[in-house]
């Protein structure tokens, strides 16, 4: 069984998007409430650092992250999305959020590659799979997971990097940032149609992009077969040299933002599938991102299921 680290900081609780908003602070405080509670597997939690600007900019553009930074206001909340979806906001304290956010994978990163734990889960927000190179979307201001990818490639020269998301929503800035480089395998199962549109199996890149659109209504048995058939199966095929995790929780059944019918432990299974191929793969090296997942109660559940899944053992009943 393995060591779980989770890199989480108090910084994260502080981004506010206002009243009525799914993406509030609420999420990861159930979140780190529920791995508080976890007995029996080997947790450690850790303080998230503040992301260097020169890492970030391995994906983003220094100009467009000062562009994003100097739109934040020193009170109140302002909108950096034209409508329809004019639901990500800056606050005055989104700055350290988005900085610890992203730290929080590098830092998991550097954990990985050190052999401190081949497991990292980073409980942070805001969020990221949404936010493309030059355009922040989806309640999403960096790419933690694409930064986390493009930091093994250039600080430990690894070849190979998987990025798996299983957020109900497709990832369309992890797919526009590695949609021409096949060093990086991107592969998603989503609710389709859904926000934000993209992720048709026609969505190839360079041969190395694998959608899986589901439809509503769909169910665990049903979900991890097409996972298994459509993603890991390609997954297995590329031999990664490290899985990243988009780990949405968002497919659940209780979820308000969608329409499939998860329930908790099916996030357990999915998570002992991935794990079963970064064990052939990639010495078990696995960094896992929070990212949607809007009913507290489920998101409690089943974060709880993959950390589980993540220390390769099963849950007490």
């Amino acid at each position: 069984m393995e060591k779980v680290i989770v890199y989480t900081h108090s910084d994260c609780l502080l981004k506010d998007n206002g009243p009525n908003h799914p993406e509030r602070k609420e999420r990861l405080g159930v979140v780190l409430e529920a791995i508080q509670g976890i007995e029996d597997i080997d947790i450690e939690i850790k303080s998230a650092p503040l992301a260097a600007l020169e890492n970030i900019a391995l994906v983003h553009p220094q100009a467009h992250l000062s562009g994003v930074f100097s739109m934040i206001p020193t009170s109140g909340l302002v909108s950096v999305e034209q409508e329809p979806y004019a639901d990500t906001f800056l606050c005055p304290s989104s700055k350290d959020a988005i900085l610890r956010a992203c730290g929080a994978g590098i830092a998991g990163a550097q954990s990985v590659m050190q052999g401190d734990s081949k497991r990292v889960f980073c409980a942070v927000r805001p969020p990221g799979h949404h936010a493309e190179t030059t355009r922040v979307n989806g309640f999403c201001f960096v790419n933690n997971v694409a930064v986390t990818a493009r930091y093994l490639q250039d600080t430990h020269q690894i070849k190979r990097v998987a990025i798996i998301d299983f957020d109900v929503h497709h990832g369309n800035g992890t797919q526009e940032i590695f949609y021409n480089d096949n060093s990086v395998l991107y592969g998603s199962i989503h609710e389709y149609p859904l926000f934000p549109g993209t992720g048709a199996e026609t969505e190839i890149g360079l041969g190395n992009i694998f959608n899986a659109p589901i439809s509503p209504g769909t169910n665990g048995v049903d979900f991890l077969k097409i996972f298994k058939s459509k993603v890991l199966a390609n997954v297995d095929k590329f031999q990664p040299e490290v899985i990243l995790l988009s780990a949405g929780f968002d497919a659940h059944r209780r979820d308000p933002l969608a329409n499939i019918n998860l329930e908790s432990k099916d996030y357990f299974n999915i998570t002992k599938e991935i794990v079963d191929i970064a064990n052939r793969h990639c010495q078990g090296r696995i960094i896992s991102f929070l990212e949607g997942g809007y009913d507290l109660a489920a998101l409690a559940e089943s974060v709880t299921e993959h950390l589980y899944g993540l220390q390769d053992s099963q849950p007490d009943q």
